[in-house]
């Protein structure tokens, strides 16, 4: 799906967010249901769609809120992530998740909940080439990214020349780095951590905008969903709950570096 495409989605869903109110399904009504339906693109990190795999930080949350809730957590897969936003406005679930970005692009079409992972886009490249460390680098490197993204967002944000993007398929990046089909990409803090603890030759350059946040997407006008969700996020970062799921996927020395991520 080309850029064209992409846009003409987000402003038909514009036009239907404006035209008519969307499909509900406020807090009361998946009470009722008993289960709460949950759009997620495979992403191992944050909501696996595979079986005999760890399920994932976001979807470890939200196991979690169904169960103080007694509710099923019914999984909507969705095969990519332009397509998520409209699959909410058309009501095919009620929550958004796996380590989604709460980008200005998307909060004029839908609502986000409070913090569930910090976000900040940072430039990696792979040795021997060399690290990527202002703009104008940057933007005479092959960069790649993944359409439909809050990374593709953030590349093009920073003035890299549409000759200069070479778009992959979600999860590849780190693949075509070492094929070396692309010399730099743009991902979250969270997996090139991640990415550096599986390959040493990784190496981190500049970030890119300020920190913002991940989060849970949901329609505007649900207020009585994102209130609980919210007061479950804000109770479990006052847990060691949080603390240990940034062990458990991205290891001991995580929690220190998202901290000075967000610092800078």
């Amino acid at each position: 799906m080309n850029a064209r495409r992409w846009l003409t989605i987000l402003a038909a869903a514009t036009l239907l967010a404006l035209a008519a109110p969307p499909l509900r399904a406020d807090w009361p009504e998946i009470q009722k249901r008993g289960s709460l339906r949950v759009l997620a693109v495979h992403e191992d990190l944050f909501f696996s769609l595979k079986p005999d795999t760890p399920p994932g930080f976001d979807r470890e949350l939200l196991e979690g809120f169904c169960q103080l809730h007694k509710l099923k957590l019914e999984v909507v897969p969705q095969e990519r992530w332009n397509t998520i936003i409209p699959a909410l406005m058309d009501g095919e679930g009620d929550v958004i998740a796996g380590g989604y970005a709460a980008t200005e692009t998307r909060r004029r079409l839908i609502e986000f909940t409070v913090e569930a992972f910090p976000a900040r886009k940072v430039v990696f490249s792979r040795k021997p080439h060399r690290v990527i460390e202002t703009l104008a680098q940057l933007r005479e490197e092959k960069v790649g990214t993944v359409r439909g993204t809050s990374m593709e967002e953030g590349v093009k944000e920073a003035g890299v020349p549409l000759a200069n993007i070479e778009y992959v398929t979600s999860g590849t990046l780190p693949a075509a780095l070492k094929a070396g089909t692309i010399t730099a990409a743009v991902l979250g803090i969270e997996h090139v951590i991640r990415e550096q603890r599986k390959d040493p030759e990784v190496q981190v350059g500049l970030f890119l905008g300020q920190p913002g946040l991940q989060a849970f997407g949901l329609r505007k006008g649900e207020a009585a969903l994102k209130a609980v969700l919210d007061e479950y996020l804000e109770n479990v970062r006052k847990t060691p709950t949080w603390s240990r799921l940034v062990v458990k996927y991205l290891g001991e020395a995580a929690p220190e570096t998202l901290k000075k991520a967000r610092e800078k």
